[in-house]
């Protein structure tokens, strides 16, 4: 690799982690406004393997039309910043950082650039580059969804499927700290992890079938998706929400449906279509969680860069258990 080339994982095109090849190409110039950030750890998620297969979709009007418009996957990054622009005010060289580039991606690598005005944060010195990484992926999320969309309360009760992923842990944890009781929905082998985490109560879906459940709640979050607001919605209270990261055409169709004025709604926002003022604003919030003692990045797997594809192909066996971390090295 020369001095001006750097390690990077393409996308080859849609499909699964079999499109995924590593390659050398050159070393981002930052602008006036950029920071250009050697990486030290990055994030693969299952939105990444979501949208690195182009389904559904109308999800490539946004993506790209016959192959990702941005070649290189992953969106949460921490590093160190090694170049500014000349117009940049807010970081200098040395400083460590972590953030998300949300619909610009590309932090599969060695080195990305950052607008300074992006979703960009000085990392704290006792959050590692590890648990930095995937940051924006479960935490940014379900803090959006429990806070922004479903708009949770104190003492409100809150169901969380897929509560064991990494948008599940996270919003155990955020849920409770807004003051919710807290009912997860997992796997018995999970039930320790998000009970530790403060779950009040648990759901074993491999025997039990969670929407047919005496109790109701004023909030489901399903962040795997595998639900729907016409299963869950006569567990919800009169005014509950049905909300979901995983947009498919009939959660639209229900989002629509119930959009005036009445009772019991489906709600979805994408995340990554909110303004960078907005999710820095947020990330800001959960950073001060974080000093709090209140959030904490669990971790499954690392893999090197070298290996991304292999981390989507884990991924995608569904069995994944908080995050999965790519690992830079030097």
């Amino acid at each position: 690799m020369g001095a001006d080339t750097m390690k990077a994982i393409i996308a080859e095109g849609y499909g699964n982690h079999d499109v995924l090849k590593l390659k050398n190409i050159a070393i981002p110039k930052p602008t006036e406004n950029e920071v250009l950030v050697k990486v030290h750890a990055c994030s693969a998620t299952r939105a990444d393997v979501m949208m690195l297969s182009g389904k559904p979709y109308f999800s490539r009007l946004f993506l790209g039309i016959r192959k990702p418009k941005y070649s290189i996957p992953g969106t949460g990054f921490a590093g160190e910043v090694v170049e500014v622009g000349s117009s940049v005010l807010k970081f200098t060289i040395g400083d460590a950082v972590f953030g998300e580039t949300t619909l610009g991606f590309s932090t599969n690598t060695e080195y990305v650039t950052v607008p300074e005005d992006g979703v960009i944060l000085h990392k704290p010195e006792n959050l590692s580059y590890a648990d930095a990484a995937p940051f924006c992926d479960g935490h940014l999320t379900s803090i959006n969804f429990l806070k922004e969309i479903g708009k949770i309360k104190p003492r409100q009760k809150v169901l969380i499927n897929g509560a064991s992923g990494s948008l599940g842990i996270a919003a155990v944890q955020l849920a409770k700290y807004f003051g919710a009781e807290v009912t997860t929905v997992c796997s018995t082998a999970n039930v320790r992890l998000v009970k530790s985490l403060g779950a009040d109560h648990t759901i074993d879906y491999t025997n039990n079938d969670f929407t047919k459940s005496e109790n109701r709640y004023d909030i489901i979050y399903d962040t795997i998706g595998s639900s729907s607001f016409r299963k869950s919605k006569r567990i919800l209270t009169n005014k509950g929400v049905y909300i979901s990261p995983v947009l498919k055409f009939s959660l639209l169709l229900q989002v629509i449906r119930t959009s005036i004025p009445g009772s019991r709604k489906a709600k979805f926002g994408a995340s990554g279509l909110k303004s960078k003022d907005e999710l820095r604003a947020l990330l800001s919030e959960l950073l001060e969680i974080f000093k709090s003692g209140k959030l904490k990045t669990v971790i499954d797997r690392q893999f090197p860069l070298e290996k991304v594809a292999h981390a989507h192909q884990y991924i995608a066996t569904g069995h994944k258990k908080g995050n999965v971390v790519i690992i830079v090295e030097s």
